[in-house]
């Protein structure tokens, strides 16, 4: 397309100039006593010099007077780039696990990028790779008055106030989190995580409840974590004398989670701590269904210790007809015929809980009691010393145990009492319950951990 107007206009200038060329015309100007006489195209082609001498003139003016910004813009670029080149370094230094290079790194940066948001992220970092709190605080602050790093500032800050044991500055944090980005998975988690640090079930409750609502926390996870905490406020309620109250909160962890033998143990013995003993017998059998286990034995034989060894053992009967090939149904009844002198009666429960038990054989519990069968009846040492070395090398009995550090616990709680770790705790064996998810009360890291950049998360 330039070939064509290239020629069009070379063909209007011949055509000018020979026009010119073939008319020359006469110009006469008369200034201030001079007279200049010429032609016209004479006059043409000064005019012409004039206005490329002005063109020429008018760019090194223009030059001259950009010069300086040239020169600023030039001296920010130089900048600029050894700035990002000491951010990369920095950000290297901090993967390799070299804090004293990345503090020198994120100083450099800090200085070259005038406090760009990267430059104060790799300052924090390598202080608290460095150990030096107070300067990864005073970078975290800075962070706080940036909109796109604010966030990351309260992250950083919230950390630091768990690493230092300061859980209600930690919370004011991860709580202005939360509240400027509700779906913010970390932030919910870690409000949660320190509300149940602190036993502050109520609130743990509404968090959970506005987790639930945004779906930050999947359906099942989310009723199990309901139910432990529904029954730590049925025990706080129970402290405060409110004991129907806290029948009720039992009986909707219960429902949330039928197959935790904690939550109907609960809302048994508080229905007979309230004297409502019919109530808890039926809430007993409804549960010994799904999740029997001994402390629902001791709760049902409580409604029953006024009776004869013999009516013991009806009412044993009768809950172990619930669920008859439950272990411990058959263990409830051989229990409570041994304690009736029915000899016939505990022998063919045991010898059919002993048939029935999984490898690598009988739990402990198993072996003792038929230690204790053959010794009573019909009084054979030899045999009841079998049982007893028999014991020895069983597996364990079914106890409480966590599921994140496997330490075992006397009972039932929200939190490990060992490594602190939120609904845990399961009522298991050998071996070893399967893992379910739990909620680790453990700060979280702001960017990176000393093993690299692979644990950035969200």
């Amino acid at each position: 397309m330039r070939g064509p107007l290239a020629l069009i206009l070379i063909a209007a200038f011949v055509a000018a100039a020979a026009f010119v060329a073939d008319h020359p015309g006469h110009v006469a100007i008369v200034w201030q006593g001079w007279q200049i006489d010429t032609s016209v195209g004479v006059l043409a082609v000064a005019l012409v010099v004039v206005l490329a001498i002005l063109a020429v003139a008018g760019g090194v003016a223009r030059g001259l007077f950009r010069l300086p910004q040239r020169w600023r813009r030039h001296r920010r670029e130089r900048r600029r780039n050894a700035g990002f080149t000491a951010l990369g370094g920095g950000f290297a230094a901090l993967a390799a696990g070299d804090p004293d290079e990345a503090q020198r790194a994120a100083r450099r940066a800090v200085l070259l990028l005038d406090g760009m948001p990267a430059s104060l992220v790799l300052s924090a970092e390598a202080a608290q790779l460095a150990g030096d709190r107070a300067t990864a605080r005073r970078s975290l602050n800075a962070m706080l008055e940036r909109p796109e790093t604010e966030l990351l500032g309260l992250r950083g800050l919230c950390a630091e106030a768990m690493h230092a044991g300061d859980v209600p500055a930690a919370l004011d944090f991860a709580e202005r989190a939360r509240r400027l980005r509700p779906q913010l998975a970390w932030a919910v988690e870690t409000v949660l995580t320190l509300q149940l640090r602190a036993a502050r079930w109520e609130e743990a409750r509404d968090t959970l409840a506005d987790a639930e609502r945004r779906h930050l926390v999947p359906p099942d996870r989310m009723r199990r974590h309901r139910s432990a905490i529904l029954i730590e406020l049925a025990r706080a309620a129970e402290t405060r004398g409110e004991l129907r109250y806290a029948a009720t909160l039992a009986a909707q962890a219960s429902a949330l989670t039928p197959d935790r033998p904690a939550a109907w143990c609960e809302e048994a013995r508080l229905l007979i701590a309230s004297g409502r003993s019919r109530a808890a017998r039926r809430r007993i059998e409804e549960g010994w269904q799904v999740a029997p286990h001994p402390e629902l034995a001791r709760l049902y034989g409580r409604l029953s210790e006024n009776g004869s060894a013999l009516a013991r053992f009806e009412a044993a009967q009768r809950l172990a007809a619930c669920n008859p090939e439950a272990e411990e149904s058959r263990v409830l009844v051989a229990e409570a015929a041994m304690a009736a002198r029915l000899w016939g009666e505990a022998r063919r429960h045991l010898a059919s809980a002993v048939a029935a038990a999984s490898p690598p054989g009988p739990p402990q519990r198993l072996c003792r009691l038929m230690a204790q069968l053959e010794e009573s009846e019909p009084g054979d040492p030899a045999r009841a010393r079998e049982w007893l070395d028999r014991a020895i090398a069983a597996p364990p009995d079914r106890r409480y145990a966590c599921t994140n550090c496997g330490g075992d616990s006397p009972g039932w709680h929200a939190l490990c009492p060992h490594c602190g770790s939120f609904d845990t705790i399961v009522w298991g064996g050998a071996p070893a319950p399967a893992p379910m998810p739990g909620l680790p009360l453990e700060p979280v890291p702001l960017l990176l951990a000393p093993g690299g950049l692979a644990r950035w998360r969200q």
